[in-house]
């Protein structure tokens, strides 16, 4: 028998939707709509158009056609408030918005209740800089971006567990919101939805249910991991490298909180124990800086450049905002003038590579763990000489694939919640196992070289 699934998979810079089609154990993916994500500035602050989202939302439902169920996956900490009349009160400001600088070191130290990492876009401190603005004064409920559309979708509200992990403000220990601590920020305990977990029915589309998945992208992509038993690292690699491990209890150390280690909520009440790095951020925005070279031919030039000549923490906050990039890149690097896009380039692979190094060493150190294989997902593992350089800056094999890692999550989710794909987390990766291309890369890099490059960032 054969079942198809809807999975909306939406991005920093686009959204898709994905139908996954399931037969006598075999998965095929079908790309049915793109439509971009582009941010829009109004009135000095940078939005999310929201409206131009759920549209291509409508449009990629439209062209998939009968489906046994949807389900809906975003980034993380963005929301959107709805007033008494469930009606959406302005378009969610995007988690790059300036609202956000220095509110975090206002608000004392949260590790012990959330087990996140401290980073200036949470949705904790979005709200904190929120409150006392007459929007927040009219607000009845916050939802996350998911949950947003969702609602629109289904007219039923709630936050689901994974992506609710992600704003600060759900207990770690718990898995419920942190009442306790929402009241000492002052912020109103009403706007928090109830929890729902993956694999719930939210309710319908016409006709057609739509089911909670991982609805944090992270959370989907990490269930399409491909791998073999729990002895593994995985990189979530897109505009974010996510790096980090999977494991069953969080890691609530003073090593951990000091690292800047999160320990957000997976499927099946695992826990996603990472760190952000900036990913292909850096080289997305240069790429438009440039006019959108093409990508093979610029990745080609940069594998003969040098490697590490020039590298940079790419933890540093100056390469969080959009805009020059290039030339950020040029004065934190000490690039030369005459350097071109290639030299470009390989600053930040190889920087990248240095930080997911970096992030890999960390996680096993707090977590006691002896990962064997780096699993590297989603969109980077297209890119053939990061991944080698992953490889080789981490010292174990890094195993590339599935691409569409996100998607597959989302859509398995979905099919285990229908029956049609049985038992855990170990069932789910073997069919992604069995079905998908993963590429694999053995590390040939010198130790000391890398050593020596991360001495050099200060790391």
């Amino acid at each position: 028998m054969t079942h198809r699934f809807a999975a909306v998979d939406l991005g920093a810079s686009s959204g898709r939707v994905v139908v996954g089609t399931f037969t006598e154990g075999k998965l095929d993916l079908d790309v049915v709509h793109r439509f971009p994500n582009e941010p829009v500035r109004a009135g000095g602050t940078l939005h999310w158009d929201i409206l131009g989202l759920y549209r291509g939302v409508l449009d990629g439902l439209k062209k998939a056609g009968p489906v046994d169920s949807i389900g809906i996956d975003s980034w993380a900490v963005d929301y959107g408030f709805l007033d008494a009349d469930g009606m959406l009160l302005g378009n969610p400001v995007h988690y790059r918005d300036a609202r956000t600088d220095g509110v975090a070191a206002r608000v004392r130290d949260l590790y012990d209740v959330n087990g996140l990492q401290t980073l200036p876009f949470n949705t904790v401190y979005q709200l904190v800089a929120a409150a006392g603005t007459r929007q927040y004064a009219a607000a009845r409920t916050m939802l996350l971006v998911p949950d947003l559309l969702a609602y629109w979708l289904t007219g039923e509200i709630g936050a689901e567990y994974t992506n609710a992990s992600t704003t600060g403000l759900l207990d770690v220990r718990t898995g419920d919101w942190a009442w306790p601590l929402i009241g000492e920020l002052g912020l109103r305990a009403e706007l928090f939805p109830p929890i729902r977990r993956p694999g719930d029915v939210i309710g319908r589309f016409e006709g057609t249910p739509v089911v909670a998945v991982g609805s944090h992208d992270t959370a989907s992509a990490v269930v399409a991991v491909p791998a073999q038993d729990t002895d593994f690292a995985y990189v979530s690699s897109g505009t974010w490298s996510l790096v980090g491990l999977e494991l069953d209890t969080p890691v609530l150390s003073d090593s951990s909180r000091a690292a800047n280690f999160t320990n957000e909520g997976g499927v099946d009440g695992t826990v996603r124990y990472l760190r952000n790095v900036m990913g292909l951020w850096p080289l997305q925005e240069c790429m438009r800086e440039w006019g959108s070279p093409d990508i093979a031919e610029l990745l080609r030039a940069a594998e003969r450049e040098p490697a590490l000549r020039y590298v940079v923490d790419l933890d540093d906050p100056v390469f969080l905002p959009p805009g020059d990039m290039t030339g950020r890149l040029r004065e934190a690097a000490g690039l030369p003038g005459e350097a071109g896009p290639a030299t470009v380039t390989r600053c930040i692979l190889d920087s990248l590579a240095l930080a997911q190094r970096r992030a890999v060493r960390q996680a096993r150190e707090l977590a006691g763990t002896s990962p064997a294989v780096v699993h590297l997902v989603g969109g980077g593992a297209r890119n053939e000489l990061l991944c080698r350089l992953t490889a080789d800056a981490t010292g174990l094999p890094v195993l590339a694939g599935p691409v569409e890692a996100t998607a597959i999550g989302n859509l398995l989710v979905q099919a285990r919640a229908a029956g049609v794909v049985p038992g855990g987390l170990d069932a789910m990766r073997a069919l992604v196992r069995q079905t998908q291309q993963i590429v694999r890369y053995e590390p040939r890099g010198d130790d000391d070289l890398w050593r020596a490059a991360a001495a050099r960032v200060g790391r």
